[in-house]
């Protein structure tokens, strides 16, 4: 064998060693059946090509929810976690992919010894130096290092999507406390206003008690309704607290720290005329947690192969070169090197079933792998939906308690005016004032249930994250 033949030889094995990639998708995988439109149909859903949703609380224009959200991305500890996991994760994959190259070390030693005349040795002591180098390799020949290497790499895809899933549902939690909040404050703000307003109806109740144009009944049924309403202000209150608490706390802060941000009472933000939704299987390769669970089965899939790898024989190279000699001044000459190079081959020959049940255990959870797959498309498709349907069913009810809430406005505005004038009892203007604030309350309600739906829709479609590369085997 010429020099140049050894060279290409190692150079063949480390080709074969350092080779590894994500192994694709089964056809069972591959071939799921998507629908081509959803099920939902309403004006305001549009089937278009879905726009960029990773930051998507900025098409609510409210720059404090633009804020909150952004504090809880940076430091919340479900965000932390997910980056400390992917960090970790990213470690062992790189243990695993540096098992496929050779492992080199250097060496130096003395030894000093003494042999006796009557053991062949002249009696005088001597140092032996020695200084050199080891190395060994095991080539992935038959592919198991390289299927470790892979499922270690396809672990990695998998943290990096539960990262982005993270940052999905922390921005989605982050916004639905927001709208609840926000929803608090308007309810408070529409109990206190109609307390205010009955605060007004009794004092003139009262004065016309006295006056001989009301009686005490009338009086003490003003007093009642105000009483009634004000009882409310305080569980009102306390979900306000709550809702500020929590806010505080999903952005890495104690409770009472977002106090200065959030004092003022705001609008609930304008939700969009209109989403465009795409189609189900576009939908699909948006989501962060399905594409999470397609590179959880991928690894699977290859730690299988690294398991079949198993029965075959593992070759093992080992060498050194060096030097050896009795001062350290000869060190280095060509006379004192030395070298070695060795080749081993290994194969279990009877183990008692070890490896088939080892191979049948990790077929067992790539099978789990692939219903988990499945699972999540079906779970995604599901969410879609329902987040569709609460969506149009959000928009319809809005419009309803708008036109009752206007209604019942009218009515106790008319009540009043009657009853100053003396042509209708008391009795009418209390029933109007407890349905306007029931009116009132409602739309406020109703305001913030379309909001959440709409913050629902977003996450169900996958908005939040910014995909940083498309997945080769995606369903389609």
């Amino acid at each position: 064998m010429t020099p140049s033949r050894p060279i290409l030889f190692v150079a063949l094995l480390a080709a074969l060693g350092g080779c590894s990639q994500i192994p694709p998708l089964p056809d069972s995988a591959r071939n799921m059946a998507f629908p081509g439109a959803w099920a939902t149909a309403d004006a305001a859903i549009k089937p278009a090509a879905v726009r960029d949703l990773s930051n998507w609380w900025r098409q609510l224009g409210d720059p404090v929810l633009d804020e909150v959200i952004e504090k809880a991305l940076t430091a919340a500890p479900d965000m932390r976690t997910a980056q400390a996991r992917l960090t970790q994760v990213r470690a062992g994959r790189d243990l695993a992919v540096a098992g496929l190259f050779p492992s080199l070390g250097a060496s130096a030693s003395a030894k000093r010894s003494k042999a006796g005349t009557a053991a062949g040795g002249s009696g005088a002591a001597q140092t032996l130096y020695a200084a050199g180098f080891d190395a060994s390799w095991e080539p992935s020949i038959f592919g198991g290092q390289r299927d470790a290497a892979s499922g270690a790499e396809a672990d990695v895809a998998a943290s990096e999507a539960t990262l982005d899933s993270t940052r999905v549902s922390l921005a989605a939690e982050v916004a639905l406390e927001y709208v609840t909040l926000r929803t608090y404050q308007q309810r408070l703000t529409i109990a206190r206003d109609n307390a205010a307003s009955q605060a007004e109806t009794l004092q003139i109740t009262d004065w016309k008690q006295r006056a001989g144009l009301a009686t005490s009944l009338d009086v003490e049924q003003a007093r009642t309704n105000l009483e009634q309403s004000r009882a409310s202000i305080p569980s009102l209150e306390t979900g306000r607290a709550e809702a500020e608490h929590r806010l505080a706390v999903l952005t890495g802060q104690p409770p009472g720290s977002l106090r200065e941000l959030l004092p003022k009472i705001r609008p609930l933000p304008a939700p969009p005329d209109e989403v465009a939704v795409g189609i189900p299987a576009d939908t699909i390769r948006q989501r962060p947690d399905v594409r999470a669970a397609e590179f959880a089965l991928r690894g699977e899939i290859a730690r299988s192969a690294e398991q079949r790898a198993a029965r075959y024989p593992s070759f093992t190279l080992s060498g050194s070169w060096g030097w050896q000699a009795f001062s350290t001044a000869a060190l280095g000459g060509s006379d004192t090197l030395v070298r070695s190079l060795a080749g081993s081959l290994a194969a279990t020959l009877f183990d008692g079933g070890r490896i088939s049940a080892r191979i049948e255990a990790q077929n067992a959870v790539e099978e789990q792998a692939l219903v988990a797959y499945q699972a999540s498309i079906l779970s995604a498709l599901e969410d879609v939906e329902n987040a569709l349907v609460s969506y149009a069913a959000g928009r319809e009810r809005l419009e309803t308690h708008r036109r009752a809430a206007e209604s019942a406005r009218n009515a106790a505005l008319l009540a009043r005016t009657l009853y100053e004038a003396g042509s209708a009892d008391f009795q009418k203007v209390l029933d109007t004032d407890r349905t306007r604030l029931s009116a009132e309350d409602g739309l406020a309600s109703a305001e913030g249930d379309l909001l959440a739906a709409v913050v629902k829709l977003y996450k169900a479609l996958g908005g939040g994250w910014r995909a940083g590369g498309e997945t080769t085997d995606a369903p389609s």
